[in-house]
């Protein structure tokens, strides 16, 4: 890896690593700049300003293992494209950097408008219309009950949203994530019990 980009991505990680413990205002160009091991000049060779480091680190949280290409195929599956989804959904939720992502998205989200404007947007389109959608395939392949798809979409979508808000909460304790662990699974058996036909 050329040393330029190198030192590019470790800017991002310390400005992640102090973002998500002082947030955005209290994560100075000079606390980065110590924590990469440069001077605080540099971080200008990489970045106009500590905004464009944040722009970087938007477009990392809202990176999503998912890939929602062929939903209409994938939606026929019913419940197992359901699973499919929560297990890369679970995968984000136990890793250590996008756990500390997730961490700079709620300290910032109440902070930051443009945070909270891709947050809407990129939830929005990238989740639940993709869901919403493929309840809507699956009511027309009669494997559940008709209903509004965009509230099944968003009710199915908010416990996970909460499971893995949990999990951040135990581990910013040292706190073990061992009992909830299985509640992504169990999450996706007991929505489909209440869904299906």
């Amino acid at each position: 890896m050329p040393k330029q980009v190198n030192t590019k991505q470790k800017i991002v990680e310390a400005a992640i690593d102090l973002i998500a413990k002082y947030g955005y205002r209290g994560a100075s160009v000079r606390k980065i700049a110590a924590e990469v091991g440069i001077r605080e000049s540099a971080i200008y060779n990489h970045f106009k300003n500590k905004e464009e480091i944040l722009k970087q680190i938007i477009a990392e949280i809202f990176v999503t293992p998912f890939e929602f290409k062929d939903v209409e195929e994938k939606a026929k599956r019913g419940k197992s494209f359901l699973r499919e989804f929560v297990v890369a959904y679970k995968l984000i939720a136990f890793d250590k950097k996008k756990e500390k992502l997730f961490r700079v998205l709620m300290i910032e989200l109440f902070q930051n408008r443009v945070l909270r404007e891709s947050f809407i947007q990129e939830f929005h389109q990238k989740d639940i219309q993709q869901i919403s959608k493929a309840f809507f395939i699956m009511m027309q392949e009669g494997l559940i009950r008709s209903g509004d798809p965009m509230f099944m979409a968003q009710e199915f979508l908010a416990p996970l949203f909460y499971i893995r808000l949990q999990i951040s909460l135990l581990r910013i304790d040292a706190e073990s994530t061992s009992s909830i662990a299985t509640h992504f699974e169990k999450h996706v058996d007991f929505f489909w019990e209440s869904i299906a036909v």
